[in-house]
């Protein structure tokens, strides 16, 4: 069976198995959607959030791109995917919780600090990634770049702590964090072993969920 004939098989079990159980949940999802929290988390195919957090339809906004990377904030005539993805959720949904999930072996991120693979230019992942490059360079200062296993993770961890800062760049955010209804999470997925680990403000680590 080619990957499309088993896509569209397991749309066919979804709607048998799945949506006809919750035919009320969709009629209602129908009329809108009240999601209190956005998620922003990578593209990889093994990392889904909505899985993850075990969330129901109509219980996340999500917004994935490669490395769950959150430029900082700015105006221009550009494209802004994430930048709009934001405003729409937290201008028009309200939602109450902003989530940066990052994860182990992250292929946007070891880009960041090995470069592309050969062969491939880069031309749009380079530029893109280059948004964690402050986190890369926090890491050099305290782990010996030799050790690529532990100087990945800590990138990957150092770039949702980046992401969350430039969150706070965006004025309608700061707006809401300074109304006290808005709360900026960052989580760090490990795919080997299905821990996840949350960062702490007070002491600005990752604490493994128990």
């Amino acid at each position: 069976m080619s990957d499309i004939k088993q896509l569209v098989a397991g749309f066919r079990q979804f709607h048998e198995d799945y949506f006809r159980g919750e035919q009320g949940l969709y009629a209602a999802l129908s009329q809108g959607q009240n999601p209190s929290t956005l998620v922003i988390a990578c593209s990889d195919s093994r990392v889904d959030p909505a899985i993850v957090m075990n969330a129901k339809p109509g219980d996340l906004f999500v917004v994935r791109n490669v490395a769950n990377l959150v430029p900082p904030y700015e105006k221009g005539g550009g494209y802004h995917g994430v930048s709009a993805a934001l405003e729409f959720g937290v201008c028009s949904l309200n939602v109450e919780n902003i989530i940066v999930m990052g994860h182990k072996h992250c292929g946007g991120i070891k880009v960041l600090t090995e470069g592309m693979p050969e062969g491939i230019d880069g031309e749009f992942i380079k530029p893109w990634v280059s948004i964690a490059k402050p986190a890369m360079e926090r890491v050099k200062q305290l782990v010996n770049k030799q050790d690529k296993t532990a100087f990945l993770c800590d990138c990957e961890r150092e770039a949702i702590k980046v992401s969350l800062e430039n969150l706070a760049t965006f004025p309608f955010i700061q707006t809401r964090l300074a109304q006290g209804n808005l709360t900026l999470h960052g989580w760090y997925f490990d795919i080997e072993d299905g821990a996840m680990s949350v960062f702490d403000e007070q002491s600005k680590q990752f604490k493994q969920v128990d």
